[in-house]
């Protein structure tokens, strides 16, 4: 018999040879965590004349083979995630046209509601870098966004009415119009 510290004084050695059987460290947890089980499950089987990290590893390497020959058996040989990644599947025709009308919205926009809009919403950059990249400042970036958002989900509501671009460049003031207007206005 043994101690579970003598056990737990094996555990090292046990984890670098559940690495080398199964290669990938999550798995070698697991078979630690198994080994370590069955080695406490059967404690009373175990004579003294032996080694203990010899007669455990033995349990290892028993439950390493004994899951992977289930593995194989029951279970694809090949993980499918890695086949799902390279799989590609084409648009279905609502996608294509989707996506042929956000094109066809975003080219309603002026330059500047674009490059705002595809830095933050398609980039994911933050607004202070946007600002910082197109030298202007953070409220301006904030103000193009929204206006930008807002000039999109317009066109978008309205490119399947088949109107055309002129239609929508009158409603979305380009920025030098817009401030133009306000200083009319003030």
């Amino acid at each position: 018999m043994f101690t579970n510290s003598q056990l737990m004084r094996e555990a090292e050695g046990l984890k670098k040879f559940a690495y080398r059987l199964s290669r990938n460290s999550f798995d070698a947890e697991d078979l630690l965590q198994s080994t370590l089980l069955r080695a406490i499950e059967k404690k009373h089987l175990f004579d003294g004349s032996s080694n203990l990290f010899s007669w455990t590893s033995k349990i290892m390497y028993n439950l390493f083979v004994t899951d992977y020959r289930r593995k194989t058996k029951h279970e694809t040989q090949f993980d499918p995630e890695n086949y799902l990644k390279h799989e590609s599947v084409e648009a279905t025709q609502e996608v294509k046209m989707e996506l042929k009308n956000v094109k066809r919205a975003m080219q309603t926009l002026s330059d500047d509601h674009k490059d705002v809009l595809v830095m933050v919403c398609v980039k994911g950059l933050q607004y202070a870098r946007v600002a910082e990249i197109l030298d202007i400042p953070v409220g301006t970036v904030r103000s193009r966004l929204s206006r930008a958002r807002e000039a999109l989900q317009y066109a978008m509501d309205n490119v399947s009415s088949g109107q055309n671009k002129a239609f929508y460049q009158e409603r979305v003031l380009s920025i030098p119009e817009a401030y133009q207007i306000a200083a009319h206005a003030a």
